[in-house]
């Protein structure tokens, strides 16, 4: 099922936006897909401009929830001990910040929980913003305890599932939509550290 929210909002435009649905049916989004990552173009921007050094998705929508949830996400940040700064990076990977984001294969919400994942942590309803945030935020720590604070390979676990990191000898799996989705998380990260903004929360 496609992620309606996204596909029919207003757009402020500054870049083309691509979208990648992987095989566990997650959607990710960008505006600099990686060369044979896979990525499709989601939305074409009327006015090209040159290239950002930002990989920040403009989409109206995205921002105006981004502004929203922001206190929720970073009280949920500190009180299961994660950077607020990492927290939005992933939110913003795995929906773009949609609470109603959905995949073919039921993955739900602002960090996309699988229905066996929601149940694990408690979260009887995907579609309320906190529990979604609270389960996903509760699964990633627990990921990065899992692997001894390695945060590629917490990534990895979070899109492909920690058996498969596991399978493969604790590295990541060998699969382009995650190679790709461990790299636009990272970079995310590293440009919420830059700008600043998570400082005074960390």
């Amino acid at each position: 099922m496609v992620l309606a929210g996204l596909l029919f909002c207003s757009v402020s435009a500054v870049a083309d936006i691509y979208k990648y649905e992987d095989r566990n049916g997650k959607l990710h989004f960008t505006d600099r897909p990686m060369k044979g990552s896979g990525y499709r173009l989601l939305w074409h921007s009327p006015t090209r401009q040159k290239k950002s050094t930002s990989s920040r998705i403009d989409l109206a929508s995205s921002d105006r929830n981004r502004h929203l949830y922001s206190p929720m996400i970073e009280e949920i940040a500190k009180k299961v001990r994660l950077k607020a700064a990492l927290l939005h990076a992933v939110i913003k990977a795995e929906s773009a910040y949609d609470p109603r984001a959905l995949s073919r294969t039921g993955a739900k919400g602002l960090m996309q929980l699988m229905p066996d994942t929601a149940k694990r942590y408690g979260v009887y309803d995907s579609w309320d913003p906190r529990s979604n945030l609270t389960g996903g935020a509760t699964y990633l720590r627990d990921l990065l305890i899992m692997f001894n604070n390695d945060l590629r390979l917490a990534l990895a676990a979070y899109n492909a599932g920690e058996n498969a990191v596991k399978r493969f000898g604790n590295s990541i799996p060998p699969y382009p939509e995650t190679e790709a989705y461990v790299v636009r998380v990272l970079d995310l990260y590293r440009e919420n550290q830059s700008s600043g903004q998570f400082a005074a929360l960390e």
